[in-house]
């Protein structure tokens, strides 16, 4: 499946945050709990909520946690974990919802492990029609992640789109915890090697324009349109502005083709 990803991304850990994303025109809503670190995996009935409310809407994208971190439930066991995880929001279909269009997995802690070979045996083990989304850390080193020059060439075999993310996210958005330039020059990289690609990272509402201009397919949000911050809830207006500040108007943005 070759996905194009356009427009912004709006994370979210529950129906009504759903709700509110959508209100304000987000084009992709993601599933995630917060609490549970970058890409904290929601409890399974949350994720079916948010199924629901989205239904054929707009695509809905699921984070799983940390490869490393979630080891038994998901590296030891990944085809119950994730398959079991998913079969419950799938069962969803007849009341319009629809199973996420990808699923993220994080690599904090591998470094220097095989993850190349776990995270392929857990992707290959995900339901047909999941894409499949690599996820490079931007502070790589405190996340004792892959470098995501490494991230990067091991997603062009496996993987349809790319997340650019930071671990911490008490360090400052991705612009304060690399190099100027870095984010750019990968964001290059993976589209070199046909790579759709996501960034995130505690993106100030100030700091979309400067997210689009790295040349980014999907701009992903949490913190910056929730009131009080990151484990405070999603607002409507919120999402409405940052959409205004994408420049990008039109939420239906998000293709799959077979």
């Amino acid at each position: 499946m070759t996905m194009r990803w356009r427009g912004l991304l709006v994370s979210v850990r529950n129906a009504t945050e759903a709700a509110a994303a959508l209100a304000g025109g987000a084009a992709i809503i993601d599933v995630k709990e917060p609490r549970r670190g970058a890409l904290g995996r929601a409890e399974p009935e949350a994720s079916a909520a948010v199924a629901r409310v989205v239904g054929m809407r707009r695509p809905w994208t699921m984070a799983c946690g940390e490869l490393n971190a979630d080891r038994d439930a998901i590296a030891d066991d990944a085809n119950e974990a994730i398959c079991s995880h998913l079969a419950r929001t799938s069962s969803l279909l007849a009341d319009g919802a629809v199973p996420p269009a990808a699923v993220k997995i994080g690599l904090a802690g591998m470094a220097g492990t095989p993850w190349q070979r776990r995270l392929d045996i857990l992707f290959a083990s995900l339901p047909p029609g999941c894409g499949r989304v690599a996820v490079a850390y931007a502070d790589w080193q405190r996340a004792g992640a892959p470098a995501p020059e490494d991230v990067i060439a091991a997603a062009a075999h496996t993987c349809s789109a790319l997340l650019i993310d930071t671990f911490d996210k008490a360090a400052g958005s991705i612009f304060d915890c690399c190099p100027p330039g870095m984010p750019a020059m990968w964001v290059a990289a993976a589209h070199a090697v046909h790579l759709q690609v996501a960034v995130a990272g505690r993106i100030r509402l100030e700091e979309i324009p400067a997210a689009w201009a790295l040349g980014s397919d999907v701009v992903a949000l949490r913190s910056a349109v929730c009131f009080n911050g990151r484990d405070g809830a999603v607002q409507a207006e919120l999402v409405e502005r940052a959409v205004r500040l994408s420049g990008r108007h039109d939420p239906a943005t998000f293709d799959q083709h077979p």
